[in-house]
């Protein structure tokens, strides 16, 4: 079943159909989807060009705004931010953005459009360590303005949770590839295999070092701790994406867990042949976490989804439930259990602490700078790790003496 696994979940427009979406656009002046957009894509811009069939034009609209535009298409919520605010939601239903994103982007690689490009090098060295979205998006923005920077990566292949966690069904593995070729073709250099364990020590190296690990870690309840049958969903996609579907699952599987992580899980699991998928959610349906999109999308492939319980027992492979507002159990037997209730990071090992800026303060760390889901503040997605490394990108600028 891993066929259905490999293929692209959403087909893309043809130029007919973008065409058609496009011209459905008020052209708004001083447009509300592109203020809501985190990372300044400026949707209202992009689509202006398509709709005039400048798609060149509209492909360096969204390439300078966002070095990961490609992917963006693909994974970014768009329901919470450009299309939220799309004007065209009081007449009928928003304009498909993020499916118009990713028709520019495809024809930006089918023409081999090579938009970005680096300043003259200015002497300076950057280190990045982790090459997930935030690491890649910093390093590519810093590179640009004339750094020479260097990605540490710990697994084999770069690209982080955008390759090891975003089932391929969603984000394929090629377009990753192409991300990551266009800013290595920038002048970034990536080590693979290459963990790095000490900050201060790569700090002598360079004139500033960026940390951007990520949440890479899954979280496990006290009360499944040890349990072979239990794994989290982290490390679960990771098996999924690395060993493309190829895997063997049981036929009856629980999750819990009620964000797009637990969305991603459950889907991939029907994806993959599993005949029952139960998803036990401590949120209620008002409460949910998880986008629209995703929740439907697991809707639609049959996954059964139980909303308002927390576990409170596991009695051999069977887990109880109390529900949150009403007296009531509830009991779930499953030959695999699949944890989604949170990441954290491996980078609370170096207790860091940053200011506004995200340089870490304390200590003798000037000149380290935390980047993506391990920064203060932000929501853990694609769209605000490129905003953060914008930010960061400023920072390590500004700390360098740059204008």
């Amino acid at each position: 079943m891993s066929e259905k696994y490999m293929k692209e979940y959403e087909a893309g427009f043809n130029p007919r159909l973008v065409m058609e979406e496009a011209s459905r656009c008020l052209l708004c002046h001083d447009a509300p989807c592109s203020k809501a957009c985190p990372a300044g894509t400026d949707p209202a811009k992009f689509i202006r060009s398509v709709r005039f069939k400048n798609v060149k034009g509209a492909a360096e609209t969204v390439r300078v705004n966002n070095i990961l535009g490609a992917i963006c298409a693909r994974v970014c919520p768009t329901e919470r931010y450009c299309q939220l605010g799309c004007s065209r939601s009081g007449i009928d239903k928003p304009i498909d953005i993020g499916r118009i994103q990713r028709y520019v982007t495809d024809s930006e690689d089918a023409f081999k459009m090579d938009i970005l490009e680096s300043k003259k090098p200015n002497g300076k060295k950057v280190a990045v360590i982790g090459s997930g979205p935030a690491g890649l998006s910093v390093a590519g923005y810093l590179q640009m303005q004339g750094y020479s920077v260097t990605i540490f990566e710990k697994e084999t292949k770069a690209g982080g949770y955008l390759r090891y966690g975003i089932p391929e069904y969603r984000l394929p593995s090629i377009v990753v590839d192409k991300e990551i070729k266009r800013i290595k073709k920038l002048g970034v250099a990536i080590e693979t295999n290459h963990p790095v364990e000490d900050v201060n020590a790569l700090k002598k190296e360079y004139d500033a070092v960026v940390v951007a690990t990520g949440h890479s870690k899954g979280k496990m309840l006290p009360i499944f701790e040890g349990k072979r049958f239990v794994k989290t969903a982290v490390d679960f996609l990771h098996e999924a994406k690395r060993r493309k579907g190829n895997i063997k699952v049981p036929e009856n599987v629980l999750v819990i867990g009620g964000g797009d992580v637990a969305m991603d899980t459950v889907t991939t699991l029907k994806l993959l042949g599993v005949k029952q998928v139960t998803d036990v959610v401590y949120e209620t349906f008002e409460e949910f976490k998880a986008s629209k999109k995703e929740l439907s999308g697991a809707q639609e492939q049959g996954v059964s989804i139980i909303d308002g319980y927390v576990p409170v027992a596991l009695k051999g492979k069977k887990v109880v439930f109390e529900h949150r507002f009403i007296k009531a159990k509830l009991e779930v037997k499953a030959d695999l259990i699949i944890l989604a209730v949170g990441q954290y990071t491996e980078a609370n090992k170096f207790g860091f602490e940053v200011n506004k800026l995200q340089e870490v303060t304390n200590g003798n760390k000037n000149g380290i700078f935390v980047c993506g889901d391990i920064a203060p503040g932000g929501e853990k997605t694609v769209v605000y790790a490129v905003k953060n490394a914008k930010e960061v990108a400023y920072s390590v600028k500004k700390y360098l003496g740059g204008k």
